[in-house]
């Protein structure tokens, strides 16, 4: 039971994601890629910390924190940067089937670092959501922005970022909490960021943001950055990486609806058939053969 409730936690926090992809397309004309990070995770810290406070959320141990700060400087600043010009090269709907070979990548490195064994269950339905993946983005190329593939060749490789991010954080969130770890993490993400945009003078650029650009940015920050986040972590408690980190093939959904709305981005037939295949997979690798015995809750 406690891994399902996991993996329905992580599909939510799937959907928001892919609503921030779209929301991220719609801002990329008006920021470049270091400003939308820090609008989305400095107003996001600003969600966390508090919420850490008001619920008393035990942090990680001291000992812990250098390790849990880089996970999150990676994470919450070189993979969101890496995402957010690859966005400005591709459609909200493609970058974000990009970013749903993030299972692949997480089920290979967990068994590579021994964390996670590969199972006959998992592979399968994993390859079958990976298969759509592909499928719809070779299918639609011609539709495509022009350089679009420069787009989805950055996300796909910004992606290694958060599969480590998935097999390394549960550890530290057992020795803590879900919120806790989370808050250190998001904190040292975004005051690197904050210091970069400073020093850089990039952050000057959110004096000209109209009523309209600001809402966006907000929910960025709250919706697609804090919620979304804390959603996560709680998955990753409940339930193994690849299981959580499959649940990111939901994405484009939501990418998809959003950014028709926003910018005309059109929902072609490819990326409906590729998403097909994408909850095909998801169903296989979470709802058959599931094992006897669930992970444990962190204390």
């Amino acid at each position: 039971m406690d891994q399902t409730i996991g993996v329905l936690i992580a599909i939510v926090s799937s959907f928001l994601g892919g609503s921030a992809a779209a929301v991220t397309r719609y801002l990329v004309g008006n920021a470049d890629p270091l400003t939308l990070a820090i609008l989305r995770w400095g107003i996001g810290f600003l969600v966390v910390l508090p919420a850490t406070l008001l619920m008393r959320a035990k942090l990680p141990p001291r000992a812990d924190w250098p390790r849990v700060a880089l996970l999150g400087i990676c994470f919450f600043g070189l993979f969101f940067v890496l995402y957010n010009i690859a966005v400005g090269y591709t459609t909200a709907a493609r970058a974000s089937l990009a970013l749903s070979t993030l299972p692949l990548q997480t089920m290979i490195l967990a068994a590579l670092l021994g964390i996670e064994p590969l199972t006959l269950r998992k592979s399968l339905g994993v390859g079958i959501a990976m298969l759509g993946v592909f499928a719809a983005l070779a299918s639609g190329l011609g539709a495509a922005p022009e350089g679009a593939w420069r787009g989805e060749a950055i996300m796909t490789g910004a992606v290694l970022c958060m599969s480590f991010y998935n097999v390394w954080s549960r550890p530290f969130m057992q020795r803590s909490s879900p919120l806790g770890f989370l808050c250190v993490g998001m904190g040292a993400g975004a005051v690197v960021l904050v210091l970069i945009g400073v020093a850089t003078g990039r952050v000057s650029v959110l004096a000209d943001f109209g009523a309209a650009q600001w809402i966006a940015g907000i929910y960025l920050g709250i919706g697609g950055g804090a919620l979304a986040f804390i959603l996560w972590v709680m998955a990753l408690q409940r339930t193994t990486p690849t299981l959580v980190a499959n649940t990111m093939t939901v994405n484009p959904i939501a990418a998809g609806l959003l950014a028709a709305q926003l910018v005309g981005e059109p929902i072609t037939l490819n990326l409906v058939l590729g998403l097909v295949a994408v909850f095909a997979g998801i169903w296989i690798a979470t709802m058959t053969g599931r094992p006897r015995q669930t992970p444990s809750n962190s204390p």
